[in-house]
């Protein structure tokens, strides 16, 4: 299964979840009526319609008859969705190392058509080389036992794939200068990222834009963010702002709107792919 399809299963729990609420809100029915007729809480119908869970065939059937839905062939589409939604991913193997939290995620990354990142305090994720990424996760992991770290690195790795797949996403990324100046690993680990960067960033997927010292202050004040787009009309844009102990997913129109300000912002005021290469360039001889 590629990173593509099991990252679709998120989207098919987002989707349905939503589809779920608009049903129940056009009846008037409270998610306290609705949990009840499913032997469920208020909570439950709150996490179902989030995407947050999965779903069972039984449920959806009966909320569907609930919010008066007596349409087969609309119930058949929706009953669909279910099992189209609850394909476990691929990274359910590393459950072990991976917040619950961070499952969503790597789901929505996988299943997008587009992703833009801005990151100031490390190079993204998707971007990292194994060694650079082996580094990053000993620092911020000390005293893990070295499996436990290999299986973190590994899972970095894996995500990767999805900008080389058949259907990769267009990849848009502005790398604050600090992210490239903070030292991760050795010289030589540094020295290998900075190359990792320049090769990638030729891909015709990938654009790679350097926001340096001497711009000063810029848009991306409020810290690093990831904003997803996806294929399916009716999914709105996603905002990914990851913190210590959790994350925000944020989809309101409002709020999207700023963080796509802010991203227009940070790509109009950098220096292009070409100029931003040349800065990694001049980066790499200096150390």
């Amino acid at each position: 299964m590629t990173a593509t399809e099991s990252g679709g299963s998120v989207v098919r729990r987002i989707l349905l979840g939503s589809q779920l609420r608009r049903l129940r809100e056009s009846r008037g029915i409270t998610r306290e009526a609705a949990g009840y007729s499913i032997r469920a809480s208020e909570s439950k119908i709150s996490r179902l319609e989030l995407g947050r869970v999965s779903f069972k065939a039984r449920d959806v059937e009966d909320l569907l008859t609930l919010y008066g839905v007596t349409d087969e062939q609309e119930r058949a589409a929706l009953l669909g969705l279910v099992r189209e939604a609850n394909i476990a991913g691929w990274w359910h193997s590393y459950g072990d190392v991976l917040p619950g939290w961070f499952q969503t995620y790597i789901g929505l990354e996988g299943a997008a058509s587009l992703i833009r990142i801005y990151e100031v305090q490390f190079i993204h994720g998707l971007l990292q080389t194994e060694a650079y990424a082996h580094a990053v996760v000993a620092r911020g992991m000390r005293g893990a036992p070295a499996a436990e770290i290999d299986r973190r690195v590994a899972l970095r790795l894996e995500r990767q794939k999805v900008l080389v797949s058949e259907r990769a996403p267009q990849f848009h990324a502005v790398l604050d200068e600090a992210a490239l100046r903070r030292p991760y690993g050795d010289r030589t680990v540094m020295r290998d990222q900075l190359k990792h960067l320049i090769e990638i960033s030729e891909r015709p997927n990938v654009t790679l834009q350097v926001m340096p010292f001497s711009y000063g202050g810029h848009a991306g004040e409020s810290g690093a963010f990831t904003m997803l787009r996806f294929p399916e009309s009716d999914l709105s844009d996603v905002v990914y702002l990851e913190q210590l102990t959790g994350a925000l997913y944020l989809d309101k129109r409002e709020e999207v709107t700023q963080y796509e300000r802010a991203m227009e912002r940070l790509r109009a005021d950098s220096p292009g792919p070409e100029e931003s290469r040349d800065l990694l360039r001049g980066l790499l001889q200096l150390i």
